[in-house]
């Protein structure tokens, strides 16, 4: 008798704990099918939207570098050129820069050291992006302008070849200014991600390496960027992507104008700038309203091929193991 009390109870168990997995198994799925049709539906919200501008001007919409409300003609090839240049030169900035502290982090600083510092690193990340703008406005956009800008052009502008990328008037704002002020709002994200990595790694496979005689640096290169790459390109294109969609930090410094300048001290215009700044002007089916739709679908297509090209990096990654 007590035997089947026993089974019965185990019975009830084992059902009740079978429903209980299979109602969270259905909240799971239930979740990720939202987010594919919330993604979806932003696709075709925009898509829908952009319909005007691409039947209007084509494929060359894409590749046209003139944007005039005026005379109601549109192209996306200056924003699009500010947010890669952009992009680009605060990846180029930040990383190093990110690199340096988690090294410094995790090999080099004390404990309780770390922990301060570390902590203000992730403190920094919550900053709004708009406090970036006003700071890059007020204090960056004078330092570049007067001191920077006019030194890079006296010596780095005399240079054959790379040189015309440091010719121009020192406005202050600029491709550079702005792709400054990027590196500052990703480097935390890509140092965090960085030192969580770098901490996460076995002790065994540092002390066996230090037991060898290497130095702090070829443990660093030799041992714990081996086997943490993976989630290091994953931090990078982490910040690259929140780059290529920032607005109002970028808005305050880039300058604002539509065209596609060689010079990195030249004004120019990102998508999401763009965007910000003559949406609420628009009107709802005109001919502007429909491409800056169609901008901001790009500038998803954009984002979704760093996502492809992150995830190709990653495979490459854990192929190369």
């Amino acid at each position: 008798m007590d035997r089947s009390i026993t089974s019965s109870a185990s019975s009830l168990t084992g059902g009740t704990r079978a429903r209980g997995d299979a109602l969270f198994a259905t909240i799971v799925r239930c979740s990720a099918l939202l987010i594919l049709l919330g993604l979806g539906g932003m696709i075709a919200v925009m898509a829908w939207g952009a319909r005007g501008a691409f039947a209007t001007f084509g494929p060359e919409f894409i590749i046209d570098p003139t944007w005039n409300p005026v005379t109601q003609h549109f192209g996306a090839a200056a924003p699009v050129f500010g947010t890669l240049v952009t992009a680009l030169i605060s990846i180029v900035i930040a990383v190093p820069l990110a690199f340096g502290i988690a090294f410094w982090l995790t090999e080099i600083a004390s404990a309780r050291l770390a922990s301060v510092i570390g902590t203000a690193i992730q403190l920094l990340a919550a900053v709004p992006s708009i406090i970036f703008g006003m700071w890059g406005f007020s204090v960056i956009v004078p330092l570049m302008a007067r001191y920077v800008e006019p030194a890079a052009a006296h010596t780095l502008g005399r240079l054959p070849g790379i040189g015309v990328l440091f010719r121009g008037a020192p406005y202050g704002t600029g491709f550079l200014t702005g792709g400054i002020i990027l590196a500052v709002m990703i480097t935390p994200f890509i140092s965090a991600v960085m030192r969580d990595v770098f901490t996460s790694m076995p002790a065994v496979l540092k002390e066996s390496a230090y037991g060898l005689g290497m130095t702090r640096w070829e443990v660093m290169r030799r041992i714990v960027l081996p086997w943490s790459r993976t989630a290091v390109v994953g931090g990078i294109m982490l910040g690259l992507g929140r780059a290529l969609g920032e607005t109002m930090a970028i808005t305050f410094v880039i300058g604002n104008a539509n065209h596609i300048g060689w010079s990195l001290f030249s004004p120019g215009n990102t998508i999401a700038s763009l965007i910000a700044l003559e949406f609420p002007e628009s009107a709802m089916g005109s001919l502007k309203f429909s491409s800056l739709m169609a901008a901001g679908f790009l500038l998803m297509i954009i984002s979704f091929a760093t996502l492809m090209c992150s995830r190709w990096l990653l495979r490459s990654a854990r192929t190369a193991k």
